[in-house]
Order: structure tokens, then sequence, then C-alpha cells
């Protein structure tokens, strides 16, 4: 079976090795930033696939990640729960803090985190971290902060980008893309 094709620069590579979490921001990188208000006030996001399984595969390449949101609604609540996704902060007004609360028990320093944000309140986490990731469609400085900026949008494959980039660094992209392939018909 071939290789899957290297898609990142090996400079940007090696910048991203050595990441052991992921902080990820939910509107505008989880979402494509829009938020539908129904008329009973109920609020409505749309997340993308692509986004949810990359997250569900950096869990299983040993990469830890996190979500930690400016705002708080049961749609988001209910996305992060069912993506198996235990470490959140919602509603999070200063998000380095709330950020650190939960590395502080996880045992992780800022040396080892990677952090996908597209506005300034994402701005602080970007800063402090190891590895930042922007969406195409983040704010010019979030993405002037940005140690890469994604070919995706928010809501649309950026995460899943983020996701895929980190495997790749941490040497697990190709062992998990195998693991996906097997078939009963290819099983050995």
């Amino acid at each position: 079976m071939a290789q899957p094709a290297l898609r990142f620069a090996p400079e940007l590579l090696l910048k991203a090795q050595g990441i052991r979490a992921a902080i990820f921001d939910v509107d505008g990188v989880l979402t494509d930033g829009r938020i539908y208000i129904g008329d009973s006030g109920e609020l409505f996001k749309a997340f993308s696939t692509l986004d949810g399984h990359g997250l569900k595969l950096l869990a299983q390449g040993g990469i830890l990640p996190i979500v930690v949101t400016g705002r708080d609604s049961p749609a988001v609540r209910r996305r992060v729960a069912d993506l198996g996704l235990v470490h959140a902060a919602y509603g999070a007004q200063d998000k380095l803090a709330a950020a650190s609360a939960l590395l502080g028990p996880l045992q992780l320093d800022w040396s080892g985190i990677a952090v996908m944000g597209d506005d300034w309140p994402d701005l602080p986490l970007m800063q402090r971290a190891a590895f930042a990731v922007a969406p195409a469609n983040a704010h010019i400085e979030a993405k002037a902060a940005a140690h890469h900026v994604t070919a995706a949008a928010g809501g649309h494959g950026a995460a899943r980008e983020c996701c895929d980039l980190l495997l790749s660094a941490a040497g697990r992209y190709a062992e998990l893309l195998r693991g996906h392939q097997v078939t009963l018909d290819t099983a050995p």
C-alpha cells in the first residue's frame, strides 16, 4: 500500500513536533462562525463531520483534543460530548485562564500545546502555544499569530487540516490511515 503524500512543508512539520494536546475554539473554527437563532431563542450551529473525525483521530493518535470556547450552548455541549471530548471550557471570558485551568491537572505545559483560533479572544492562547493555527477565514490578527493558516475555512474542514498536520508531525498519520483502509477483503 502506498504511503500518503506529504502535504505539509518539512519545516512546518518540524515546528509542530512534540505537541501533546491541541486546543480548539468553536465559533469560527469548528463552525463557520455563523449563529442561527430560532423564533424561541434557541441557537443552531453547523459542524463539519470532517472536523469531528479529525478530532477523534487526534485522540487516537495520542494528542489530546481540548475545546475552549467563549460561548456556551446546548448545541456545543452536545457536539463535544458526541465526539467523546472530555476536556472543555464553555463560556470562557478569559480563554487563557480557562485553558491553563484545564492544562494544570493534566500536567501539560504550553511547550507541548497547539492552539487553533480565529479571532482576537484566541490571541492570548495562540501567542502562548508552541504551535498556532488559524483557519483561512480567520481575522487578520489571528492569521498573523499563526504558524500555519489552513487552506480550508472554519467549519469546513479547517480543524481536520490542523489535526492531519499534527498527526503527520507526530508520525501517526500514515498508521491511522492504514488502519482505516483495512477491510474484510484486505485484512491479513
